[in-house]
């Protein structure tokens, strides 16, 4: 007895030009650090307006796929946030 409910759900039966087929993965353009393009060495946490790229409008901290930054520059981004927030140059949450 076959079960229809594998047969249904089977990725095998998408033609490949099916809306929900491979074609229709696009993959995203990669983002480029800015602080590599600008050759920056250290993060200032002194520096609010460029920070504040970094931070969502409640207060998170955008994460490395979205603002686009290279792991080292992410991290120093980071604690540079951390930082300002720390002596109150920075919010924890929105305005």
């Amino acid at each position: 007895m076959p079960n229809p409910k594998k047969d249904r759900n089977s990725r095998d039966n998408y033609d490949k030009g099916d809306a929900k087929g491979p074609s229709r993965m696009r993959r995203a353009k990669k983002k480029i650090c800015a602080f590599c393009v600008d050759k920056v060495t250290d993060i200032d946490y002194k520096d609010i307006s460029k920070l504040k790229k970094y931070v969502s409008e409640r207060g998170k901290i955008l994460p490395r796929r979205i603002s686009g930054n290279c792991a080292k520059h992410q991290r120093q981004m980071t604690v540079a946030i951390k930082r300002a927030r720390h002596i109150a140059l920075l919010p924890y949450t929105s305005d």
